[in-house]
């Protein structure tokens, strides 16, 4: 027999299993789930999907749009900054984004899940 653990035994079929990466569906955000469109825009302007009522916050900050079946987070030339699990993102560059991820901007955080 040529199997190995990941194919034979339950402990090889459970690390199989954890590494299936399923795809993010949601965003929290103040204790709420917000479900992932399209494109969600994201800043301290009442016309975006989400508003930050933070004044570190730009009025159109950042976006996160689905590209295929993943969905991207893009600083729209913020004046502080969107940060991406404690790294400041580069401007109008997109940044594939994973389940657990935390955006940061100004002092509010909002979670992918």
């Amino acid at each position: 027999m040529d199997e190995t653990i990941v194919t034979s035994s339950p402990v090889g079929k459970m690390l199989d299993s954890i590494g299936e990466s399923k795809p993010a569906s949601y965003l929290m955000f103040n204790k709420k789930k917000i479900n992932l469109v399209a494109k969600i825009t994201i800043g301290r302007e009442t016309d975006n999907d989400i508003v930050v009522d933070n004044k570190l916050a730009s009025r159109h900050h950042a976006i996160i749009q689905k590209i295929k079946d993943a969905y991207f987070l893009k600083d729209q030339n913020s004046t502080n900054g969107t940060f991406l699990n404690g790294t400041k993102l580069p401007s109008d560059k997109y940044v594939k984004l994973h389940p657990g991820d935390r955006i940061t901007i100004g002092n509010m955080s909002l979670v992918i899940s």
